[in-house]
């Protein structure tokens, strides 16, 4: 490895080391300061680290190779992610912060939805942990393959090592500094990413003289990768199931622990707006750039009769060839950025729900604050032990890895969130079943031993879409069937609308 790209490298990690122990010194010692930084987010760290957080090591690796292997038809992923960002900020962002905080200072998930519909039983905590600590554990895991195939790749350490590395750094960042050290070093890796999603591409289109030249010699070899409705891979036209369940990653939105906790942190309802245009402008070019680095890298490496082995590596591939070693260690650190920025927020949001929902709630009702803190740093470093286990088993792409888990979410939470935000008749019974409903249907989709002409059902329709409908139907028909008639929710829902009113204003 060159001494340049070491260098680049080396200031990467103490800059993410140094935010940690900044945000050790500032953080309170407080469940609420280390798992939600005390409500004092600012408008542009909530949204770099909002979407630093939510765009992982798929949108410098994923993205790009599904571009790279399928051509524009892989946009229509991008298309339904920014209606869906956009909605969540519309929709979620303002009512969550008021609701959480009305609702007995809700800090995780599962706490608001025990605050909520008032579950003495104590149930909806305990299925919505249990979900957060099933699906980020795999989410989590998703971004250790894309460290150890970083390391593979350009500096030639082995799969495992990668694994180790990558964990270990965000592990260390994550465990010392909480949510603030996160959120911070998710603003700066946000930053990092955005000028490495516009430098590569735009120097890809240069070296191939020009976006006219580009364009050209894309299409001369390969037809169909600018059709919108041809899959290039196959050159078979997209069916109307097959775009919709591409769009459909944007229902994901509403459900992302590790994304809507965010907006339970921002200081005030009023820097939502801000939050969202800045949000949404950095999503848009950064989108705009991996697929334009899949496309036009695509047409770059092969003009040169190079085979890339792993189609998730181009922008690696990119940065090695096309930059000096200082230029291209920043550009890996981009990746790490990447990587990063989700496994710090899976980590911590696993870890609160372990921690203050489980073991708090359940074994040590009497745990003080210090020890809740100390808790949760445990859990960090045990589900990060789990997911370097799972990480082991290569065979799965990024892509896949992370579709799964996003499913899982979408379905699980997502019009849990949207109805118990909107309707007050909504009761715990309801809240349960979506919750449950939605969480087994996308299982049953992704493991079923069913096929449909030879295809499986993940394979005919993303699992997102029955997950997200046989939720949101169940929902529906429970609180037609059965509205809540419990006071302390209506009282509470009634509190949360004059927040929202008075806050906005």
């Amino acid at each position: 490895m060159q001494t340049g790209t070491l260098v680049s490298l080396g200031i990467y990690f103490l800059a993410m080391l140094a935010i940690g122990l900044w945000a050790y010194r500032k953080n309170e010692v407080s469940v609420e300061g280390y798992m939600l930084g005390g409500r004092q987010l600012s408008p542009s760290v909530t949204a770099l680290s909002a979407g630093a957080s939510d765009m992982s090591g798929w949108m410098l690796m994923g993205l790009p190779g599904a571009m790279y292997v399928s051509g524009l038809s892989a946009s229509w992923i991008a298309f339904g992610l920014t209606l869906g960002a956009f909605l969540n900020y519309l929709l979620v962002a303002p009512r969550l912060r008021a609701y959480t905080e009305v609702a007995n200072n809700s800090i995780t998930l599962p706490d608001y939805f025990e605050n909520r519909f008032n579950d003495k039983s104590r149930i909806l905590r305990i299925v919505a942990s249990i979900v957060i600590v099933i699906f980020f554990t795999l989410y989590t895991s998703s971004g250790l393959v894309a460290g150890g195939k970083l390391f593979e790749s350009s500096f030639g350490y082995s799969y495992e090592w990668g694994l180790y590395i990558t964990a270990g750094v965000v592990v260390a960042y994550t465990l010392v500094g909480g949510f603030m050290a996160v959120s911070v070093t998710d603003f700066v890796q946000g930053c990092i990413m955005f000028i490495a999603l516009v430098m590569v591409p735009t120097t890809v289109i240069f070296e191939l003289g020009g976006i006219t030249q580009s364009l050209e010699l894309v299409t001369s070899q390969s037809p169909n990768a600018l059709a919108l409705w041809i899959d290039a891979a196959t050159n078979e036209p997209l069916t109307f199931i097959g775009i919709v369940s591409l769009m459909s990653w944007g229902l994901g939105y509403f459900g992302q622990p590790h994304i809507i906790v965010r907006f339970m942190a921002i200081r005030s309802l009023k820097d939502i707006p801000t939050a969202r245009r800045i949000g949404m402008s950095w999503m848009i070019v950064s989108l705009i750039g991996a697929l334009g680095t899949g496309l036009f890298g695509a047409a770059l490496v092969n003009s040169t009769d190079l085979t890339l082995a792993d189609p998730e590596t181009v922008f690696i591939y990119l940065s090695q060839i096309l930059f000096n070693p200082l230029i291209g260690g920043f550009l890996l650190a981009a990746i790490l950025a990447a990587i990063m920025s989700t496994i710090s927020s899976q980590l911590l949001v696993t870890s609160s729900s372990l921690a203050n929902d489980l073991y708090h709630s359940f074994f040590n009702r009497s745990a003080s604050q210090a020890h809740l803190v100390i808790a949760g740093r445990v859990a960090v470093i045990t589900v990060a032990v789990v997911a370097i286990m799972l990480a082991f088993d290569r065979t799965s792409t990024i892509l896949s890895l992370v579709s799964n888990a996003w499913a899982g979410f979408g379905a699980a939470f997502g019009p849990l969130i949207l109805f118990s935000l909107f309707n007050a008749n909504m009761s715990r019974a309801a809240a349960i079943a979506g919750m449950v409903s939605g969480t087994v249907t996308v299982l049953f989709w992704i493991y079923a031993p069913i096929t449909i002409g030879g295809q499986t059902l993940g394979a005919i329709m993303y699992e997102i879409v029955p997950g997200f409908t046989v939720s949101t139907l169940t929902i529906l028909a429970f609180i037609k069937a059965a509205p809540t008639h419990d006071p302390h929710i209506a009282n509470t829902h009634r509190v949360f609308e004059e927040k929202l009113l008075r806050d906005m204003e």
